[in-house]
């Protein structure tokens, strides 16, 4: 951290600026140094400081007036002003206009360090806070995507979510994949009382049962082999925040008796650990599946359905909500023409039509990808059908399919099978979830790539 943080003193004492110097040097800070304020400014033309240390009594420039220019040009630089006793009044009407403290000739050696120490731990910390906020905003960004709303479905929802933000209840999403619901769960986090808190996403049906324990509870150093030091969980990070939960319906019934526990009790114990840690935080689940039916297989717990169930929030699919799309389209299509600076227009009536008449079965993820594309590859100065020819013609129908959802779902599977020559990566792909969700669904069908080729 010091070796990267570069200091400039600035005196008309030349003993004062080799002594600090020296002292700063070998602190291990990289230090610059100006005889006046003229030749400060003259180096900053084309170089940055991080801390400034300014003499408040100059010829020529004083150092009030230095401390002026300085945040005119970098007003991120800390500024330490440099004062004899007698003009301390002076030092605190500096700060009052923007310098980070002052310091008293002559120098104690450890309060000039301390001082440094400080100086450079607010810069730490007002670096960590612009960078939260440029997170908050685009998350904020992200979650404008599922709510660019027409239908009176997701009008709804979107009148849900602010009713339940405020509230600590657990929520669970569910819908099918691609509709928003990790969006929906981070706009119900921005909406609520712990927006400043952190927003911590895991993915259960990416992890084994044994993974998922690590990744939520976290270890001791020594709890296993390779466990070299200890590893702060999942939960423990979510504590004054949000724990996302995604693919819930994936998780063991031992999983889910343990997880159980712990939101009666907040507390748990790390992977070998003997000391229970406190964690508070508000639990959003999603799944794409239909729960009361694993809880009728015993493949999911009736109490813990009920315990993360407090509060439901179901996204429709987007074929169900055509009014949505042209919105969608449009929002996307300014996204994307900011990214590649390319000047489009919007889309013909034929290719909003064509939009409209897509089944989605990828839902929002895949629309966006669409529109993406279709930025790409556009050359003119709107988007026509020839943008959106690679969509698979197949699915021009809104027709919703007829069955169980179960059905729904292996027909699903079985065809993207089909349509990815039985390739297991690709199909995991276009069906936005992975390998081991895909082969386990597999097995559950009994679909196997042998019969996609035939």
């Amino acid at each position: 951290m010091k070796s990267s943080t570069h200091i400039m003193v600035v005196d008309d004492e030349e003993t004062i600026c080799e002594a600090l110097m020296a002292w700063f040097v070998k602190d291990g800070y990289k230090v610059e140094t100006a005889l006046s304020g003229e030749g400060a400014l003259e180096y900053l033309q084309g170089n940055d400081i991080d801390i400034f240390l300014v003499d408040i009594k100059m010829p020529g420039m004083n150092g009030i007036e230095l401390l002026s220019r300085i945040k005119e040009k970098q007003p991120a630089a800390a500024v330490i002003m440099m004062t004899a006793h007698g003009s301390i009044q002076t030092a605190v009407e500096a700060m009052k206009l923007g310098a980070s403290d002052y310091l008293c000739k002559p120098f104690d050696p450890d309060a000039l360090s301390l001082l440094m120490e400080r100086v450079m731990m607010q810069k730490t910390l007002q670096k960590e806070n612009t960078i939260l906020k440029e997170r908050l905003l685009e998350q904020q960004e992200e979650a404008a995507d599922v709510f660019i709303v027409h239908s009176e479905q997701m009008r709804k929802i979107f009148s849900t979510v602010d009713e339940v933000a405020p509230s600590s209840a657990p929520i669970l999403i569910t819908g099918e994949t691609g509709v928003g619901k990790d969006i929906v769960a981070r706009a119900i986090h921005l909406r609520s009382q712990r927006s400043y808190g952190p927003f911590v996403a895991v993915n259960c049906g990416a992890l084994s049962e044994s993974l998922l324990e690590s990744e939520l509870f976290g270890h001791e150093k020594g709890a296993f082999t390779g466990a070299m030091k200890t590893r702060r969980g999942r939960l423990e990070m979510a504590d004054s925040g949000t724990l996302f939960l995604d693919e819930i319906g994936e998780i063991s019934t031992k999983m889910q008796i343990v997880l159980l526990r712990v939101l009666e009790e907040k507390q748990f114990l790390r992977l070998g650990g003997s000391s229970p840690v406190s964690s508070d935080f508000r639990l959003i689940t999603a799944t794409h599946r239909d729960i009361p039916p694993l809880i009728k297989e015993k493949q999911f717990r009736e109490d813990f359905y009920y315990r993360i169930n407090v509060i439901k929030i179901h996204i429709p699919p987007l074929r169900e909500r055509q009014d949505d799309i042209p919105a969608l389209a449009d929002h996307f299509l300014k996204r994307y023409v900011e990214d590649t600076g390319k000047h489009l227009e919007g889309f013909t009536q034929k290719a909003i039509e064509h939009l409209i008449s897509y089944s989605w079965p990828g839902n929002v993820r895949e629309l966006r990808n669409v529109i993406e594309r279709a930025v790409v590859i556009a050359r003119g100065y709107i988007i026509g059908t020839d943008e959106l020819k690679f969509l698979d013609p197949g699915k021009l129908s809104c027709e919703t399919p007829s069955g169980t959802l179960e059905q729904i779902e292996m027909n699903h599977i079985k065809s993207t099978l089909a349509s990815c020559d039985g390739n297991i990566s690709h199909t995991a792909k276009k069906l936005g979830i992975n390998r081991s969700t895909l082969s386990r669904k597999m097995k559950q069908y009994q679909l196997t790539t042998l019969s996609m080729a035939k």
